[in-house]
């Protein structure tokens, strides 16, 4: 049974080796990759090509060879490409709150992730199956930006989106935790001291959080 976590990361999937670890400890990610990385169509099956009759047995393989996410992307067309607004951001626009919309367009694939690591971890000749999100703005020629994740089949295009573009929360929690609660302020030498601040810093960020959750937004806003 998969663990209730999550792992999303800006470009650190490009690598094999941190995915599969990922998955070996059971934990769902949504993982920013290159457009080099490699991957086959779902519907790719391995193929055994007819033995010779001389030098080893040939092994099971897919009959064409592995294209990059961007190619795979490009060849489903921009019509496969759906408009999704994750959030409302902080300046004033359209929204219904009276602020901008987070708006692009996305193209989600289920594809079969290639490479050598990734075929020894499988055990067999049959490559699993994950998502692929890619992010094609309506003014732009080609996709822009990939993301690989485990989520479920069944998961919606907006919720791959949204979870991918959480980094926004992730980088207004760091920021918010130097400038604020000082966690570029430690002026020690040791790394149980630095161990020390960041776990009290990590404590304040979580009770500040909670306090900022579970009120109104007009006490918020008086506090």
């Amino acid at each position: 049974m998969r663990r209730p976590c999550g792992v999303l990361v800006d470009v650190g999937g490009r690598t094999a080796a941190f995915r599969l670890g990922l998955e070996e400890r059971r934990l769902d990610y949504v993982v920013g990759i290159s457009t080099t990385t490699t991957a086959q169509p779902e519907e790719a099956q391995p193929h055994t090509p007819p033995y010779s009759g001389r030098g080893p047995r040939p092994q099971p393989a897919c009959p064409e060879p592995a294209r990059t996410v961007k190619n795979l992307v490009i060849a489903a067309g921009r019509q496969a490409a759906q408009p999704v607004q994750w959030r409302e951001g902080s300046r004033p626009g359209s929204g219904r709150s009276g602020l901008k919309r987070m708006y692009s367009r996305f193209v989600a694939l289920r594809i079969r992730p290639a490479g050598r690591e990734i075929r020894k971890a499988a055990g067999g000749p049959e490559l699993p199956v994950r998502w692929l999100l890619a992010e094609w703005p309506a003014g732009e020629p080609e996709p822009v930006q990939f993301w690989l994740s485990n989520l479920p089949a069944d998961t919606a295009l907006a919720t791959l989106v949204r979870t991918a573009k959480l980094r926004w929360r992730i980088e207004h929690d760091y920021r918010e935790m130097k400038q604020a609660l000082g966690l570029a302020h430690f002026e020690g030498r040791t790394w149980r001291g630095w161990h020390h601040h960041v776990t009290l810093v990590s404590v304040a960020h979580a009770f500040c959080t909670l306090q900022r959750i579970t009120r109104s937004p007009k006490e918020t806003a008086l506090a």
